[in-house]
């Protein structure tokens, strides 16, 4: 993941045509600081699937296998619309592995990376949806804590009214498991910096609320095309999310309302009692704020529909961790999220970089 700071394990093994527990390996389609994920075939079920294999290192760690053992059940027992399905988790030849559904479609990070801020409505729409799935989430206990747009899946929706239909992947079976069991230590931090709530940056114990910050960041950046907090360092960027005010949306879309900015404030507050009590609520003062109709655009674009190109980018590369991305490509139209061109040199794995290093997903 971006500013990922795992521990150094090696890289997973997963040749195409490789076997692991009942699954053949068919190709990689993203990796991160502690896994790979690939596209496989359930062997048994003789269906696509994106299978996760967590890094060696881990699986050595009986405390940390003890909570992925628990986390992934609690994760696989999850049954929402908008959450991308755990069919299986386990652990085969000293290999921790999770396999998913196989969602075919983009993520977030590429469609703002090809598309630029969003139209309020479309912003809306995705962020109710994500917002949906992160409350199921808490009401069964699990906390995402890396909430991002690289972790929102966007895919074909079934009419105009529904244009994306969109999948929240990635729940922190090892992020939590990685805090608890020595993993992290002092200097290092598991979790995306653009996104990071003030609690997690100082350690303090974290809820719901976590991912309503996170949330607010991920609507700023679909609103405005970038989180909003932006610094030249890794350092300077957390004293920000621990000390400095967000900047208003109007300042970037003077399109929306003032009382648009009072709500991201509000979301983005330093203090969790500050906050919204859940996401969707963050997301219902969002929509009571905008104009009435929702048709906010982009600034200098025009948007005569809401509707966004879903299409993968042939020119788009791997990033920093495409690795929970459960992501396929539609009929040929569009590469898995996070899968590089055929011919273009992937990036090193994010456990191959030091500690907060600037890469981006």
């Amino acid at each position: 993941m971006t500013r990922d700071t795992g521990p150094s394990a090696g890289r997973p093994s997963g040749p195409a045509g490789r076997r692991v527990a009942g699954y053949r390996i068919e190709r990689e389609i993203g990796r991160g600081g502690t896994a790979v994920v690939y596209r496989a075939r359930d062997l048994r079920l003789d269906r696509t699937v994106a299978l996760k294999l967590l890094a060696p290192e881990l699986a050595r760690n009986d405390v940390f296998r003890r909570r992925f053992t628990h986390e992934s059940r609690t994760a696989a027992a999850l049954d929402h619309p908008h959450i991308v399905p755990v069919f299986e988790a386990g652990e085969t030849d000293g290999i921790l592995y999770i396999a998913m559904r196989y969602v075919e479609g983009s993520d977030l990070r590429r469609l703002l990376d090809r598309e630029g801020p969003l139209p309020s409505r479309t912003a809306l729409r995705i962020a109710a949806q994500a917002a949906s799935a992160l409350d199921a989430a808490h009401e069964h206990g699990l906390v995402h804590r890396d909430v991002k747009p690289g972790n929102i899946l966007v895919a074909r929706g079934t009419d105009s009214d529904h244009p994306e239909h969109v999948y929240l992947t990635d729940f922190g079976l090892t992020k939590k498991s990685l805090s608890l069991t020595g993993f992290t230590t002092v200097g290092q931090f598991v979790g995306t910096l653009d996104y990071v709530a003030p609690e997690q940056i100082s350690g303090r114990p974290v809820d719901a609320r976590c991912d309503v910050y996170g949330l607010a960041c991920v609507v700023h950046e679909t609103l405005t095309g970038r989180p909003p907090f932006q610094r030249d360092d890794d350092m300077a960027l957390l004293w920000a999310h621990q000390y400095d005010e967000p900047p208003p949306l109007t300042a970037a879309r003077p399109d929306l309302p003032p009382r648009a900015d009072a709500v991201l404030a509000k979301a983005l507050a330093k203090s969790p009692d500050d906050r919204y009590a859940s996401c969707l609520d963050l997301v219902a003062a969002l929509r009571a704020a905008v104009t009435e109709d929702g048709t906010a655009t982009a600034p200098g674009r025009q948007h005569p529909a809401t509707r966004v190109d879903l299409r993968g980018s042939r020119n788009g590369g791997t990033g920093g961790d495409r690795g929970a991305n459960a992501v396929g490509d539609p009929s040929g139209a569009a590469p898995a999220a996070g899968e590089a061109e055929r011919d273009a040199p992937l990036p090193p794995p994010a456990w191959a970089r030091p500690a907060f290093g600037r890469a981006r997903t």
